[in-house]
């Protein structure tokens, strides 16, 4: 499936989050903004920084009427613990067989490592954001707020 792009919409996926609850993606139309990251491997440096800086800024999102999920082919054990490790306050999807990366087109590095990339799609269901950067983990909290509006924290600041 060729990748989406902004300004398309939200393909109807089906996400299985860690704790074994399902919810469409069109569940969230005509109700809340969806934050969606992709990201490598639960645990690894810049996986752990990206997670983190979604934390730190997961009030702003919700205050902005965005739910951030995070997803990576990590199955649902190591989600539950990298999250209660990390008290990450949002869901995390287990794609273990890469179903919502392919519906999404979300890159791989090398064409094998899964790849770093946020979707940030509107209330609507239409993709407005999406951000691909392999190593700059705290851009994609920043772009993703600048897509819904927001200017990301000065430096130093709480997020």
């Amino acid at each position: 499936m060729p990748a989406i792009r902004e300004g398309d919409p939200a393909p109807d996926v089906t996400l299985t989050f860690a704790d074994g609850t399902q919810a469409r993606l069109a569940d969230y139309r005509g109700k809340r903004a969806v934050v969606i990251f992709f990201y490598p491997k639960d645990g690894t440096p810049v996986c752990t920084q990206e997670a983190c800086a979604f934390r730190d800024s997961h009030e702003r999102f919700l205050a902005a009427g965005a739910e951030v999920i995070g997803v990576s082919s990590d199955s649902a054990a190591s989600h539950r613990a990298f999250a209660a490790r990390h008290s990450l306050p949002y869901p995390l999807v287990a794609d273990t067989d890469g179903s919502l990366r392919k519906a999404l087109g979300a890159p791989s590095i090398l064409g094998f490592v899964p790849g770093r990339t946020t979707y940030v799609i509107d209330r609507e269901g239409i993709v407005r954001k999406v951000f691909t950067a392999t190593f700059a983990s705290d851009a994609h909290v920043r772009e993703a707020l600048a897509a819904l509006g927001l200017a990301a924290a000065p430096p130093g600041a709480p997020q």
